[in-house]
């Protein structure tokens, strides 16, 4: 890669940007939003899915059947919209979760409608699960501290209210 020292004008590589625009990329980045939620968000999904392998789950099916122990029955357009995803991405991860047994999925009163419940198998999956998953909250946790997690969180819960 290029360093913005190498660049003397923009008009000395056609189509590089100059080193103030690269100066300025990199720092743009390091203060965005979407890049450091993603750049955190890829490595705690890492370490909770290194911490579920034993039971053969990662972090994102783990949350689904969290959700579907919460709330038994659900559909999968309001699960959908709780959690922010589109519904294709959604049931793709939902069928993972049907091939093993540990949800059903059922068609609702409107043959658009598709209704997901956690299995007796899905349970005990959960909650053998759930100590894996604790060690892994407590390693990540202690990243940041129990204070600066709390202070996160809410201030997570806070920025997803004003996008939705």
């Amino acid at each position: 890669m290029a360093k913005s020292s190498d660049i003397k004008s923009k008009d000395s590589i056609p189509g590089l940007p100059t080193a103030f625009d690269l100066e300025n990329g990199v720092n743009l980045a390091r203060n965005c939003v979407a890049y450091n939620l993603r750049r955190a968000a890829r490595l705690v999904s890492q370490a909770y899915d290194q911490a579920l392998k034993p039971i053969g789950l990662k972090v994102t099916q783990f949350s689904l059947l969290a959700s579907f122990a919460m709330a038994p029955d659900s559909k999968i357009s309001e699960l959908a919209d709780w959690l922010g995803m589109d519904r294709t991405t959604l049931s793709r991860n939902l069928r993972v979760l049907e091939k093993r047994g540990l949800i059903e999925l059922t068609q609702g009163q409107d043959r658009r409608e598709v209704n997901v419940r956690i299995t007796e198998e899905g349970m005990r999956t959960f909650k053998k699960a759930l100590p894996y998953w604790a060690r892994a909250q407590k390693e990540v946790v202690g990243n940041i501290g129990q204070d600066s997690w709390s202070s996160l969180a809410k201030e997570l819960r806070s920025l997803v209210a004003g996008l939705k």
